[in-house]
C-alpha cells in the first residue's frame, strides 16, 4: 500500500515498515503522510531528507514514485545513518546518505553534482533511536553518560561540560529561553551548588538535581517529568539547534527549484516560531521603509507560505504515538525566479 494512499494516519498503515526496525529502536514516523500529500513527490524528482534518522520520510518517497525518485540524506548520527541504509538499500543507486548536519546541505549536494532540489523535508524531532538509548545521554528516564551529542565525533562538548562548567547566568539563560522553564533560575542554582559537591556525569544525577529543584505543588501539578524542559535546552545548546536551522532556512531557497516544496516539522515552540517568521520573511518583497515612495532595495519573495496555520496530527496518530503531540508542520513553495506567484 502507498503511503500516500492509505487512508489512515500513515503510521497506521500496514506493511509500512514504520513499526520497529532491528537493535530494538522502536520508531513511527511523524505526520508522514500529511508531509508526502504537501510534498506531492514525482518520479525522476530530487530530494533532500536533511534529518533522515531512520529514514521514515525517504521511504515514503521512494514508495509514492515507485522507487523512482533521487533521495540525498543526511545525518549527524552516525548509527541511525547506518540503520536508514540498511531500511533503504532496496533502492540502492536512488539513496545517497552523507554523515553531516542539514546546515551542510549544500556541500553535500555539490558532492553529488546537484545543482537543484525537486523538494526538501526537515524533521527537527529527536528519534525514538536516541532518546531510548541511555548511552547518548538524552533522556532523563535511564541513568547515562550525559553527552547529548547528535554526533560523538562533530566536536562540540557534551553535556557534561555545559552543565558542570557553564557560568549561573548561562545556564538559566539556556534554560529559561531554550526550554521555556519558568523555574530556569532556581534549577540553574541548584546545578551550580551541586556540582561544587561533585560533577554531574550522569542523566540520572541531573534529572534528581531538577526534580528536586521543583517546589513539592509543582512537581505535582507538572503533567510531564520535571526535568523534561531543562534536558530539552541542554540538548538544543549542545547541538547548536537553533543555528543550525536558522542557517538553512536562510539559504535552502536558492538550491530549490520554482514549484518545489520545503517542508518542516518541529516540536519545539521556539523552532515553530522561527520557522514561521522565516517563511513570512522569503515571501515578503520589499523591504525599503514605508515611507520611502519608491523601492530601491529590490528584493523580490522567494518562497510561497502554503499553510497558513501549522499542520497537527490527527488524533489517532497522537493516540498511537504520544510523541507527535507536539509536531507541527509547516510548507512553503519556491516561487518562479522572477518572484511572481
Amino acid at each position: 500500500m502507498s503511503p500516500t494512499s492509505c487512508p489512515k494516519p500513515a503510521s497506521s498503515c500496514p506493511s509500512s515498515g514504520e513499526g520497529t526496525l532491528d537493535a530494538g529502536a522502536a520508531h513511527v514516523t511523524v505526520l508522514l503522510r500529511e508531509t508526502l500529500d504537501w510534498i506531492g513527490p514525482k518520479p525522476g524528482g530530487r530530494y533532500l531528507d536533511g534529518t533522515l534518522g531512520l529514514g521514515g520520510h525517504s521511504l515514503g518517497i521512494l514508495r509514492a514514485t515507485d522507487g523512482q525518485a533521487e533521495i540525498l540524506g543526511l545525518d549527524r548520527d552516525r548509527q541511525a545513518l547506518a540503520l536508514a541504509g540498511e531500511r533503504l538499500a532496496p533502492f540502492a543507486g536512488r539513496v545517497h546518505l552523507d554523515n553531516t548536519s542539514f546546515s551542510g546541505f549544500e556541500a553535500a549536494m555539490d558532492r553529488l553534482n546537484w545543482d537543484a532540489l525537486d523538494g526538501a523535508i526537515l524533521d527537527l524531532g529527536v528519534s525514538s533511536l536516541q532518546l531510548d538509548n541511555a548511552e547518548r545521554g538524552f533522556s532523563f528516564s535511564a541513568d547515562g553518560p550525559l553527552d547529548m551529542r547528535m554526533d560523538p565525533g562533530s566536536g562540540f562538548k557534551p553535556a557534561r561540560v555545559l552543565v558542570n562548567k557553564a557560568r549561573f547566568e548561562e545556564l538559566r539563560r539556556i534554560i529559561g529561553e531554550y526550554g521555556e522553564e519558568p523555574l530556569a533560575g532556581r534549577i540553574a542554582k541548584a546545578i551550580v551548588r551541586e556540582r561544587e559537591q561533585a560533577e554531574i556525569d550522569s542523566t540520572a544525577r541531573l534529572a534528581e538535581i531538577v526534580v528536586r529543584a521543583y517546589p513539592p505543588d509543582r512537581r505535582r501539578q507538572a503533567r510531564n517529568h520535571p526535568a523534561t524542559r531543562t534536558f530539552m535546552a541542554l540538548r538544543m545548546a549542545v547541538n547548536r539547534e537553533l543555528e543550525e536551522l536558522e542557517n538553512f532556512l536562510a539559504r535552502i531557497p536558492e538550491r530549490l527549484v520554482p514549484g518545489a516544496r520545503l517542508a518542516v516539522i518541529s516540536f519545539h515552540s521556539l523552532e515553530d516560531r522561527m520557522i514561521k517568521q522565516a517563511f513570512r520573511a522569503l515571501a515578503k518583497g520589499c523591504i525599503c521603509p514605508p515611507r520611502q515612495p519608491l523601492c530601491t532595495c529590490g528584493k523580490k519573495p522567494s518562497m510561497k507560505v502554503l499553510t497558513k496555520k501549522p499542520v497537527i496530527p490527527e488524533q489517532a496518530e497522537m493516540d498511537q504515538n504520544p510523541r507527535s503531540r507536539s509536531a507541527k508542520l509547516r510548507v512553503a513553495e519556491r516561487l518562479p525566479l522572477e518572484g511572481r506567484a
